[in-house]
């Protein structure tokens, strides 16, 4: 248990490097202006999302329910881990959002300002902050 555990935590850390990253790579993208430049950060992105973010965050996912399937009664019990995945399950509708900005850019289509992606980029902190807080505190 502790194996998977610790390789939760790695897929964790891994996917969020690539949450809090992308949306930055979007301001920057959002405010090129020149067709280089632009081209380039597609490349990062693609590759941010296909090669880091979207391989952790399905690992996450598999390893943490195979983490709750160790103790399913105890957790599927607790309020804690109910509030814990309804913010994972955000989460995963945020990387959704993320895909769907990347299909934007990269179909030269991007309506949104860099200051929206700023904000945008806001979010997953606080997702991380409520979901470290459930987790270790376990407030009910």
């Amino acid at each position: 248990m502790l194996w998977v555990k610790a390789f939760h935590i790695v897929a964790v850390v891994c996917w969020f490097a690539a949450i809090f990253y992308l949306p930055r790579l979007f301001v920057y993208h959002a405010m090129a202006e020149d067709q280089i430049s632009r081209d380039r950060f597609v490349i990062m992105e693609r590759k941010l999302l296909n090669g880091i973010g979207t391989p952790s965050a399905i690992a996450t996912v598999m390893l943490g329910l195979w983490l709750i399937s160790f103790n399913g009664s105890y957790y599927m019990s607790s309020g804690w881990m109910h509030a814990k995945l309804g913010l994972v399950l955000l989460l995963l509708v945020y990387h959704g959002l993320c895909y769907r900005f990347f299909f934007d850019f990269r179909a030269g289509s991007n309506q949104r300002s860099h200051v929206f992606f700023r904000y945008f980029n806001e979010f997953p902190v606080l997702l991380l902050i409520a979901i470290v807080i459930l987790v270790v505190v376990r407030p009910f």
